[in-house]
């Protein structure tokens, strides 16, 4: 394991170095003000990408403040004392570039992808955003309408409400089951003040994690960085080391009981999520997960597919997934079927869960699913931009830096009695079902007998 803390979470001045193979190499930094910067060099690379990470979320927003964090990633674009709204769009649009955020449970991101010679330009701006948003009450109140209608587009989307639903009664009263966005209540109410409060509160030096790579130099980096955070007049004492990574907290308040939950909606198709708490995102049986969700439902080759789509024709879209927290984790089985066979397909999610729970996958199975995930990695480590959010996931969230040649180990390292210890884990937590479609009664909760 070539690991990245050095101490809690590592000290001014100090550094690590990681060859990652084919001449790239990970560097990380920390500099004044506890700011870590975490780079990959990838020779011959003519592009870049760099993100500008705060290891708050959704999660972290007390009561009056529900929303702030995806509220703070608009409000981020619309302008600084040195640029408008209009000049941060025109900065990347000029030479080509794509600049962007995303909000999580658990962190935030503003990032951008451009040429190598264009990566001064995109440290600069996208730090002028991080460090100096005006967060103007005109641009507050207008940008309440735009995020309103993003969640009246997502309301609109069967789909998207059915995993909003899912995540709700998985972890039920944790802030790990509140919607990313907030809810049309939540930002109705949220005045800037309390937007304001949460910028100031949590968008410091300690929190920030610079990521980049492709075309990228450390050192001049480093210094950039430097001087774009001292030019937004963020304090920053030398003494300063970053903030803690986050801890597991109180899971008291999720439910300790299954649900299931009907949401009416016009539709044609009914949307139907079935599955329950999962694993932890540095749960070292992670790489056996990966390789479980292939064999139940990440391919045309998997059993959900084959059974629900091909020999059934039940389903267009079916699969598995997971997500992985701090102290918590979901796991769950996805399918769109007609609304009349919403009780076959359950049916069928649940039997192929608890097959994989009781036999163990044979060889060929079980090496199909290792090939597609070591494939799937290497190929999604093409592009400078995955490589640069690798390294922010490394950082906020495992503690840990592994090259792909280690990960590769691990997942090769994957038996067929791991897979099934892990299923019949799974399986075993209390079970929740989602169902979105046309339905006057509650559909979900005649089928929830049957989950029991």
């Amino acid at each position: 394991m070539s690991e990245l803390i050095l101490g809690p979470a590592g000290t001014p001045g100090t550094e690590l170095t990681v060859e990652t193979g084919a001449g790239a190499h990970v560097r990380r930094s920390v500099l004044p003000g506890g700011i870590r910067v975490l780079t990959e060099a990838m020779p011959g690379q003519h592009s870049a990408s760099i993100g500008a990470w705060l290891g708050v979320g959704s999660r972290d927003e007390s009561d009056g403040h529900h929303g702030s964090t995806h509220f703070l990633e608009h409000l981020l674009f619309k302008g600084t004392p040195t640029r408008s709204a209009m000049a941060i769009a025109s900065a990347f649009d000029a030479v080509g570039g794509e600049a962007n955020a995303a909000t999580g449970k658990e962190h935030t991101c503003y990032y951008a992808r451009v040429l190598d010679a264009d990566l001064p330009m995109a440290t600069d701006v996208i730090l002028d955003m991080v460090t100096s948003s005006l967060l103007d009450a005109e641009e507050f109140e207008s940008e309440r309408g735009v995020i309103l209608e993003e969640i009246a587009m997502n309301e609109d989307d069967p789909t998207d409400v059915a995993h909003e639903r899912f995540a709700a009664a998985v972890f039920g009263d944790h802030p790990l089951g509140r919607p990313i966005g907030g809810t049309p209540a939540t930002i109705e109410a949220v005045p800037r003040d309390a937007v304001l409060d949460h910028y100031r509160r949590t968008y410091n030096p300690s929190e920030l994690v610079i990521t980049a790579a492709g075309g990228v130099d450390h050192d001049v980096l480093c210094d950039q960085v430097l001087a774009a955070v001292e030019a937004g007049g963020w304090p920053m004492p030398d003494a300063a080391g970053p903030a803690q990574r986050r801890h597991p907290g109180d899971v008291t308040s999720m439910p300790t009981r299954g649900s299931a939950v009907t949401v009416s909606r016009p539709t044609e198709q009914a949307n139907v999520l079935l599955g329950g708490l999962g694993l932890v995102a540095g749960d070292d049986r992670r790489f056996g997960l990966t390789v479980l969700n292939a064999i139940l439902g990440g391919s045309m080759s998997s059993r959900l597919f084959q059974e629900v789509r091909e020999r059934r024709g039940l389903a267009y879209s079916v699969y598995s997934f997971s997500s992985g927290y701090a102290d918590a984790g979901l796991f769950g089985l996805y399918a769109g079927c007609a609304p009349g066979k919403v009780a076959d397909v359950v049916e069928i999610l649940i039997e192929q869960l608890e097959l994989l729970a009781s036999e163990p996958a044979d060889a060929e199975e079980l090496q199909r699913g290792i090939g597609q995930v070591c494939g799937g990695l290497v190929l999604g480590l093409e592009d400078s931009s995955s490589r640069m959010s690798r390294l922010g996931r490394a950082e906020l969230t495992l503690g840990e830096f592994s090259t792909v040649e280690e990960n590769l180990e691990r997942i090769q390292a994957v038996t067929a009695e791991d897979v099934r210890a892990l299923a019949a884990e799974l399986a075993s937590q209390p079970r929740h079902l989602v169902v979105v479609g046309p339905y006057e009664d509650d559909v979900a909760a005649r089928l929830l007998p049957n989950l029991t």
